[in-house]
């Protein structure tokens, strides 16, 4: 072999982009996501009140279908609509014979939860709090392993019916529903 330390350099060169295979960046919708209005989804729970109706004001879950029993009306689509397009699905139902002019209001009761898995303490299902960043996920999940890869993360989640996974730093926020998988580190 005449040149050993171009064998060595350009073995070391295949092995650094081998172990780049699986960076994968977060697509530009992951950072537009945030800014987008909250849209319900399976699993979170809305606090509903209709103003002077105590026997309807109440918590309602997203059943897996999408949908809130609520009370008179039965069954109302809640998979992809934000808090205001409920308020106005709900009283446009009441107004079908049941209240004149119903005042509703919905909110968050709950988020759907979030997953942790991989070089964390303790993976598994976490409640999701306004304003998590991956970092205060993890932390709650027990922090990293001491195999962990701290830099990157890869992120799974659904944008308008979409699955994506991306790479993000530990910075970034998280959304309900995200999926978060924490690599082993190369070296």
């Amino acid at each position: 072999m005449k040149h050993p330390t171009s064998f060595l350099l350009g073995l070391a060169a295949s092995v650094a982009v081998a172990g780049c295979s699986g960076y994968r960046p977060a697509p530009p919708a992951f950072h537009e996501a945030l800014y987008q209005p909250y849209v319900m989804d399976a699993g979170d729970r809305l606090r509903i009140t209709v103003f002077d109706q105590q026997n309807l004001s109440n918590t309602y879950s997203v059943d897996q279908a999408g949908y809130i029993a609520f009370p008179l009306v039965g069954s109302v689509p809640a998979r992809g609509f934000t808090a205001n397009q409920i308020e106005q699905q709900v009283a446009q139902k009441l107004r079908q014979g049941y209240l004149r002019d119903p005042d509703v209001t919905v909110e968050v009761d709950r988020y759907r939860p979030i997953f942790i898995m991989g070089e964390v303490g303790a993976p598994g299902q976490y409640s999701y709090v306004p304003g998590m960043t991956v970092q205060k996920a993890v932390a709650a999940a027990g922090g990293f392993t001491p195999r962990a890869n701290q830099a990157l993360v890869d992120v799974t989640r659904q944008i308008n019916g979409e699955i994506l996974t991306g790479s993000v730093v530990t910075s970034d926020p998280l959304l309900p529903g995200d999926t978060v998988y924490v690599r082993e580190r190369l070296f």
